[in-house]
């Protein structure tokens, strides 16, 4: 092989031609005489000239392909203009024969001759999917429009004038002969689509072909079923692992019964989940009937709230919930019914946003790092658990001097404070009947409990504790209100909407409020610096 190599003739260095060359790579026959019509659809000599000019702009350079030129609606094909260092090459074949005169076919000699003519730099490639085309009726007036915009037809324009709108939306084909129609069809009248419809500028926005790699679901079952009109047994796919989902049942407060028992299905699945917590859930039910969800994770540990989020199974088995009214979002026991009960009052609950920190959607990773969030909660580690369990478990609690969170939503049975327990355990204004919105309270008790337990919660919030005296001043202030709130009572509510927060201040209203305690106790303040002040002068003299 050496000796080979050695004898090898070198091959001969050929000079490389500095003409520059540009190359379309385009997707069809182009034939000779076609040349001019392949120019064409890439939109001529100009198109192609601005999209390989050295130093053109994004828009500039670009070239689309159109196989329907003049269409305004057909959709074209975008190119991209790349970078290449090909080298064009002119091969020659010249024909001989050999010299014995031989005419067969094999006879014939080709001598292929090779000469180098540029460089090319750029190519344009057609690599993007072609769109979804739709072709509207031409001689519809908004095509015309369309085609007198595209060809600046000032005339036609100004010609243009709304067509009156005819309601045949679809056209009769009548009995049809056509080939492609099955013949069974025929005996019927035909008809297609006549709604004026005209497509957009794009369809898809996937250019490059995908690799879709299909699968079937290896838990999807081939199953026999029968159908229900014609009583035909047919077969279809059933996917056996399929999830279903799980949760309590919900009912609004104007539906008159409420559920007694779980439904059938929750029944089947009563056996994949652990009995123990469920029983203790049933236990916590029957010493309280109404929960928030918070108030009753606060009573396990973190590897059973963890248990209980994830079956998914264990809180529909034990109680329904309120989409909306006094008790929205807790959890009720099964065949207990609130608004027959006046006792249930104190298991209302008191919720209203909180102005200074608006409720927004956090990423993922700040709901983890904050810990705010139920599935952070749940998803604690039990060291942190441990450290945090004590204070953790009081989160529902409101006792006016601590605070766990930063919104307002406790149940009246929860609040602790001895100034809003004495205001919630009057019996003085309540209504005899249940009502959407105030539930048990008259209008004007519950705005009052809502105003001091709002005034103590934002407190806590700028961090400090408010006094018996600023909470009676805003009592006095909203004592006006009373024939307001009953007067609004008639009012129909929204159904599934949040109507607990309705009852809130407007946030300028509930600044104001604060703006104004802060006044007031801080002329109290004054008055008690000036007080001492007159005693350390007096005892000096």
């Amino acid at each position: 092989m050496v000796s080979d190599t050695r004898t090898a003739a070198a091959a001969q260095e050929q000079p490389l031609p500095a003409t520059q060359f540009y190359s379309v790579e385009y997707p069809g026959y182009v034939q000779p005489s076609s040349v001019h019509l392949a120019l064409r659809n890439l939109g001529g000599p100009s198109s192609l000239e601005n999209a390989f000019k050295r130093g053109a702009a994004k828009n500039e350079g670009l070239l689309e392909l159109n196989f329907q030129p003049g269409n305004p609606f057909a959709h074209p094909i975008p190119g991209d203009i790349v970078n290449t260092s090909n080298i064009l090459f002119k091969v020659t074949k010249r024909r001989r024969r050999k010299a014995d005169g031989d005419k067969t076919p094999d006879a014939i000699v080709g001598d292929y001759t090779l000469e180098a003519m540029g460089v090319i730099l750029k190519a344009a490639r057609f690599r993007s999917m072609a769109d979804y085309q739709f072709q509207p009726d031409m001689s519809d007036p908004v095509a015309q429009l369309r085609v007198a915009m595209d060809r600046m037809d000032v005339d036609a324009v100004g010609r243009y004038t709304i067509p009156d709108e005819k309601e045949d939306y679809s056209l009769s084909l009548g009995g049809s002969n056509r080939a492609e129609i099955d013949p069974q069809l025929t005996d019927q009248t035909l008809s297609r689509s006549n709604l004026r419809l005209f497509p957009p500028p794009l369809f898809s926005r996937q250019g490059i072909p995908q690799n879709y790699n299909f699968k079937a679901n290896p838990a999807s079952m081939v199953a026999a079923i029968a159908d229900e009109d014609t009583g035909q047994e047919r077969k279809r796919l059933i996917n056996k692992g399929r999830w279903k989902g799980y949760g309590p049942a919900t009912i609004s407060f104007s539906d008159s019964n409420v559920p007694q028992n779980p439904s059938a299905g929750l029944l089947q699945a009563r056996s994949t989940i652990k009995q123990d917590l469920l029983d203790r859930v049933v236990n916590l039910l029957e010493q309280r009937p109404i929960w928030t969800r918070a108030a009753l994770y606060n009573q396990f540990n973190s590897a059973e709230v963890r248990e209980i989020h994830n079956s998914k199974v264990i809180l529909p088995l034990a109680c329904y919930m309120f989409q909306d009214g006094p008790w929205r979002d807790t959890l009720v026991r099964f065949s207990y019914d609130p608004r027959k009960d006046p006792a249930a009052r104190f298991y209302q609950r008191v919720y209203f946003r909180n102005a200074n920190h608006p409720m927004s959607r956090t990423s993922v990773v700040t709901r983890r790092q904050e810990g705010r969030s139920v599935a952070a909660y749940i998803s604690r580690s039990m060291e942190q658990e441990e450290t945090a369990g004590i204070e953790q478990r009081k989160s529902h609690i409101f006792d006016g001097l601590t605070i766990t969170k930063e919104t307002a939503a406790f149940q009246l049975c929860d609040i602790v404070d001895p100034m809003l327990k004495e205001m919630i355990e009057r019996e003085e204004d309540l209504r005899e009947t249940c009502d959407e919105r105030d539930g048990w309270y008259s209008a004007h008790a519950l705005e009052r409990i809502k105003t001091v337990l709002r005034h103590k919660f934002f407190s806590l919030l700028q961090g400090y504790v408010a006094t018996k005296e600023e909470c009676e001043a805003l009592l006095e202030q909203s004592g006006g209100q009373k024939k307001t709130q009953v007067t609004r009572i008639g009012k129909r509510l929204k159904y599934g909407k949040h109507n607990m927060a309705k009852g809130a201040l407007r946030p300028e209203d509930a600044a104001a409020a604060r703006l104004q305690a802060t006044l007031e106790r801080n002329a109290r303040n004054l008055q008690t610096t000036r007080r001492v002040g007159k005693h350390v002068c007096c005892t000096l003299t």
